[in-house]
């Protein structure tokens, strides 16, 4: 005979076996040894050996094991952890709101400046303005290299000018090499009216 106590009883579940993660077999294979060196299995020069590295090289991985193993085990807060793209989304959502309530101010001030008859100050945009002082504009600036450049390249043209001038002078002109070259008579382009 069962009673109620019994029935609603529920069976123990199995434990799942404890499971590592071997996503690095050379990182898993020290691992082995090293357990195996903490265990009294290995000698630390016969584990050395078996990794294929020096002793203080073993005792460093050794070190690098035992406080990864402490830090494993610190307590954990409790409760659900703020990830960095949570921490991101959160203070977007914070600009975002700041500048809309910066916006409301904004909007404030000018509706009190219009209702008192106060002029708004002007307003920078990034934009340079179109006159210093009233009625002069704002004088361009111009870099002093490109300036001087322009300067010697007008300087330097004139004188350009001269040397093609003066060895085109001294060529025999083309219509008297063409008049000679067609025995006498200049010659004329078709379709070229006389």
């Amino acid at each position: 005979m069962t009673t109620k106590h019994e029935s609603s009883v529920k069976p123990k579940k199995a434990h799942k076996p404890h499971t590592l993660d071997v996503a690095a077999p050379e990182a898993s294979r020290m691992a082995v040894v090293v357990l195996e060196v903490l265990a009294g299995m290995r000698s630390p020069q016969n584990a050395a050996t078996a990794l294929g590295i020096t002793s203080p090289r073993y005792y460093q991985l050794e070190t690098r094991a035992l406080n990864g193993l402490v830090a494993a085990l610190k307590p954990r807060p409790k409760g659900k952890q703020p990830s960095l793209e949570g921490r991101i989304t959160q203070l977007e959502r914070k600009l975002e709101a700041t500048r809309r309530e910066a916006a409301r101010q904004q909007a404030l001030v000018r509706v009190t400046q219009r209702s008192l008859g106060i002029k708004p100050p002007p307003t920078d945009d990034g934009k340079a303005s179109e006159k210093d002082k009233p009625g002069r504009r704002k004088r361009r600036p111009t870099v002093r290299a490109l300036k001087a450049a322009r300067t010697l390249a007008d300087q330097s043209r004139p004188a350009e000018a001269d040397v093609v001038q003066q060895s085109a002078s001294s060529l025999p002109s083309v219509e008297a090499a063409v008049s000679e070259s067609s025995g006498g008579e200049p010659f004329i382009a078709p379709g070229v009216p006389r």
